[in-house]
């Protein structure tokens, strides 16, 4: 199962929710697709949705997802990572009025580099081949989760040590 999710926002993300629903359709994507579509108004045919879910469902279908798709929003894309997913980060754009800014796409950027445990579709034509090569780019990714606590820790050492 893929799971889609928007997030909250108050804007519309019908650019994702319909590719991904084209991708159903086209048979790119083969296996069911639940998307949480928040205020996009497009109706997708071929796959299951709903506009909000209570978060503890949430969870749950991270959990059950095989994928993860969701927008650019910090909190939706640290979910499935607490979980041990790699969500596939589609940012919203404020070109496709999508959010009041483009603050979703540098972030995203920069996650992807400092961390590198997401995947970020800039493209959408590109996410059908971004989910057809899911499991090949996973395993092409590093297998921890980069941290900067252990750095933070080090030079917090470093300037007490020097204290005394």
């Amino acid at each position: 199962m893929i799971f889609v999710t928007v997030g909250t926002h108050e804007q519309q993300f019908n650019r994702l929710v319909q590719c991904v629903d084209e991708l159903r359709i086209k048979n790119v994507i083969k296996e069911e697709v639940i998307i949480q579509k928040g205020y996009s108004t497009y109706e997708p045919n071929a796959c299951e949705c709903c506009d909000f879910f209570p978060y503890k469902e949430m969870i749950s279908l991270v959990e059950k997802a095989r994928i993860v798709i969701t927008h650019g929003g910090p909190s939706s894309f640290i979910m499935p990572l607490q979980i041990g997913k790699i969500p596939v980060v589609v940012p919203r754009r404020k070109e496709f009025d999508e959010h009041v800014n483009d603050h979703q796409l540098n972030f995203c950027r920069e996650v992807a580099e400092r961390q590198g445990n997401i995947i970020v579709v800039e493209e959408i034509d590109k996410l059908g081949d971004t989910l057809s090569n899911y499991d090949a780019v996973v395993a092409a990714m590093p297998a921890e989760m980069k941290s900067n606590n252990a750095k933070f820790c080090k030079e917090l050492e470093k300037i007490v040590r020097g204290m005394f």
